[in-house]
Parts: C-alpha cells; sequence; structure tokens
C-alpha cells in the first residue's frame, strides 16, 4: 500500500510544470522578448493581456524597452509601457 501512495504522490508531482518566471503583458499590443538561456536565444511574443512562463532554471530577458533582466525562475513580471516591472 505504502508502494501504492507513493506512486500516485510522484504523478502528482510529475504533472506540475517546473517552477519558471511568469511574465503579463499589460500592454495593448503584442511585447516580443528576447530570452537567451545558456547558449540558446529566442524571442518569444506574448499578446496583449496575455501570460507566458518562462526561464525555468534563469536566464536574461530583453524586454521592447531595451532592458535587460536577469531572471532566477520564480519571478512574477508584467511588460508595462514596454518595461519589466517586478511584482
Amino acid at each position: 500500500m505504502k508502494t501504492f501512495a507513493s506512486a500516485c504522490v510522484l504523478s502528482v508531482i510529475a504533472a506540475f510544470p517546473a517552477w519558471s518566471a511568469t511574465v503579463t503583458n499589460k500592454d495593448g499590443e503584442t511585447a516580443v522578448l528576447v530570452v537567451v538561456e545558456g547558449e540558446n536565444r529566442m524571442e518569444i511574443a506574448i499578446g496583449a493581456g496575455g501570460t507566458d512562463s518562462l526561464c525555468p532554471s534563469g536566464c536574461f530577458i530583453t524586454t521592447p524597452s531595451g532592458d535587460r533582466v536577469g531572471l532566477q525562475g520564480d519571478e512574477t513580471i508584467e511588460i508595462v509601457k514596454g518595461s519589466a516591472v517586478f511584482k
């Protein structure tokens, strides 16, 4: 019985996504963020009012206003007038 309970707990834990930074675009137009994780560089578009999770193990982002911000992966951020505002 203990093995079954452990397996259930592990299944539930595996179903949750890894912790990551949450970015919400409060602007009225799509915000394109440049995200650099290690040696990987990508652009992520977040629509007006949209939210995305990124950088589960840390990264750097560049906002539409040109701000470059380092993230650990547990932040909550809003894009306001193209800039990152930490909540």
